[in-house]
């Protein structure tokens, strides 16, 4: 594993140790790896996930090609958010992952805020 990885995990740690879903607010995670970006809005106390979305998801129709850009990851908050709705969720715990809150991060969850989720 190399010191990048290691020290975003590190940061993650340290994040989740304040940050707490619960079936009112339950926590947005959010990955990204070079291709794809995943959220999940999580519920920790139960220890389950709700929702999921994806640049993977078939709601995405995006053609071939790099998906990993801030374009998708707008889409892809977007879509959560309406999984939300129908869900009944409304507000969530943003958790970055480690990640900074730049590019496609910020692109994720102003999607998700113009989907209707609050954080």
């Amino acid at each position: 594993m190399n010191i990048k990885e290691t020290s975003r995990q590190k940061r993650h740690a340290r994040i989740r140790k304040k940050v707490l879903g619960t079936s009112e607010r339950p926590r947005l995670c959010v990955y990204k790896s070079l291709n794809n970006i995943y959220a999940q809005i999580i519920d920790d106390i139960k220890g389950t996930t709700l929702i999921s979305a994806s640049t993977l998801d078939k709601e995405m129709k995006i053609g071939e090609g790099h998906k990993g850009n801030a374009d998708n990851a707008k889409k892809t908050g977007q879509l959560l958010a309406v999984k939300a709705s129908k869900a009944g969720i409304k507000r969530v715990v943003f958790d970055r992952g480690g990640y900074r809150y730049h590019g496609r991060i910020k692109a994720l969850a102003d999607g998700a805020r113009e989907g209707g989720l609050e954080f």
